[in-house]
């Protein structure tokens, strides 16, 4: 089983396209990328903790190849806007792929530059090693599963889906 952790928007999106591919077997939403310790959701959504909202992906790689991971991201967000994602706004929504060795770092590079091809814009994405996840609380888990008919989820996420004909339900 391998992991990795990215930072997409907010973390109930992808949370909710990565539990949907086949080789995924666990995604956890969580904060990392910043300086304080044990955050919480008010104090990374204040915008000054440093952290991103993430998703830990833990994943076959035999059954799901990291590169098609770092595709379904790419796809998955716009890489291009800085610090927000749509409506959602501030550094906690940044993109970002944090590694955990030099083989996912490379892979995350290469990716990075294949994805730029799709784009008019340069990307925006950090690139950094991860030093420490720190879980979301539990009212953050497992998100849109568990509140597919609240609005943000319905105009938000469920499009979101559609578009990268996941299963939406």
């Amino acid at each position: 089983m391998d992991q990795i952790t990215l930072g997409g928007g907010c973390f109930w999106c992808l949370e909710a396209v990565f539990q949907r591919v086949r080789g995924v077997e666990a995604v956890q939403s969580g904060y990392a990328g910043g300086q304080l310790p044990d955050p919480s959701y008010k104090d990374v959504c204040r915008g000054d903790s440093g952290h991103a909202e993430v998703v830990q992906v833990h994943f076959d790689p035999r059954a799901l190849a990291l590169d098609d991971l770092f595709e379904l991201f790419f796809n998955a967000h716009d890489p291009t806007t800085l610090n927000r994602q749509g409506n959602d706004v501030g550094p906690q929504y940044r993109s970002i792929i944090l590694f955990q060795s030099p083989a996912q770092q490379q892979a995350a590079q290469a990716a990075m530059a294949r994805a730029q091809a799709d784009y008019d814009l340069p990307l925006v994405t950090e690139l950094a090693p991860l030093e420490t996840f720190y879980p979301a609380e539990v009212e953050h888990r497992d998100y849109y599963n568990r509140h597919q008919t609240q609005p943000y989820c319905q105009w938000v996420i469920h499009p979101k889906l559609a578009q990268l004909q996941l299963d939406a339900l």
